[in-house]
């Protein structure tokens, strides 16, 4: 986390956004307190699109069938 006073943060603004797009932190303080955080936001999310993992998952035949271990309780 980079800790920068007002008066710097103003001239050298373009620096402190590079390094928050890069994973820092940048807190920007007036007297000794902080009173901004930088920080980089996320990419937008995908819109999820119906039928995408078509091919990727399969089910086995017997999946509605009871399991071994539980044939005495039913």
């Amino acid at each position: 986390m980079l800790n920068v006073d007002m008066p710097k943060a103003g001239s050298c603004l373009p620096e402190l956004i590079a390094q928050s797009i890069g994973g820092n932190e940048v807190v920007i303080s007036r007297g000794g307190q902080p009173v901004v955080k930088l920080v980089a936001l996320t990419g937008q999310k995908r819109k999820r699109r119906f039928g995408s993992a078509r091919g990727l998952i399969k089910i086995s035949n017997d999946f509605d069938e009871p399991l071994e271990d539980f044939r005495e309780y039913m």
